[in-house]
């Protein structure tokens, strides 16, 4: 269903990206930020989902500043390795390479923004900072609490894990108490990653409530 391509940022940096296109006339457009795992396959598939559900999806592959081409999977030494990658995350150029997949899609209808883990907290930052969205949904991104002084200029809406040994339900509060204005559900029981069903913390119950969730998100403010 999908296809690579290639993006160009505004200081002319050439990224990869996956998109994957509806079989009828597009409803708009979502750009997928990934994990710290790159666009996997897990990432295009949520992608395909997406575009099942009417979208055009496209993932940046936001790690390709550093290490282009990077893919993983799951295991507990490949998720080692990949942490490297948030060590000292460059934000700045992360969204411009997000500003590049939101222009790469602005022909196509209203453009709303979904990311996981890492791609949370940059789905978060991109309704603060960048131009061209209409909606943001964010997953257990670590990030966002520090990110939750800053107003989205969007609706956004924010999924955590009750479980997450990554994110303490404190932040979760934080971000609560700074952003009335967001949408913030917990999981009760839910770990961090419980979305993707590659990860050992796959939870179908919790998954199965956000995902609908963050479609009928989209539904309502990604209307031509």
């Amino acid at each position: 269903m999908g296809k690579d391509l290639k993006l160009t940022a505004s200081d002319n940096f050439q990224l990869g990206a996956y998109r994957a296109d509806p079989n009828a006339a597009p409803k708009g457009a979502v750009v997928v930020i990934q994990e710290i795992f790159g666009v996997n396959h897990h990432i295009r598939a949520v992608c395909d989902r997406l575009a099942g559900e009417g979208y055009v999806a496209i993932a940046p592959s936001i790690f390709d500043r550093v290490e282009p081409n990077f893919t993983s999977g799951y295991s507990p030494d490949e998720i080692a390795i990949a942490r490297k990658f948030v060590a000292n995350p460059d934000w700045t150029a992360m969204l411009r390479d997000t500003q590049a997949a939101i222009d790469a899609v602005k022909s196509i209808g209203p453009i709303g923004i979904i990311g996981f883990c890492l791609g949370g907290s940059i789905a978060y930052a991109a309704a603060t900072k960048l131009s061209g969205l209409k909606a943001a949904v964010g997953y257990y991104g670590g990030a966002i609490v520090r990110f939750a002084g800053d107003k989205p200029n969007v609706p956004t809406q924010l999924h955590f894990g009750e479980k997450d040994a990554n994110i303490p339900l404190s932040d979760v509060e934080t971000v609560k108490a700074k952003r009335p204005d967001v949408e913030v559900y917990v999981y009760p029981g839910a770990q961090h990653g419980f979305h993707c069903d590659e990860r050992a913390s796959y939870d179908k119950a919790s998954a199965d409530i956000a995902w609908p969730r963050s479609m009928e998100f989209f539904a309502k403010h990604l209307k031509k």
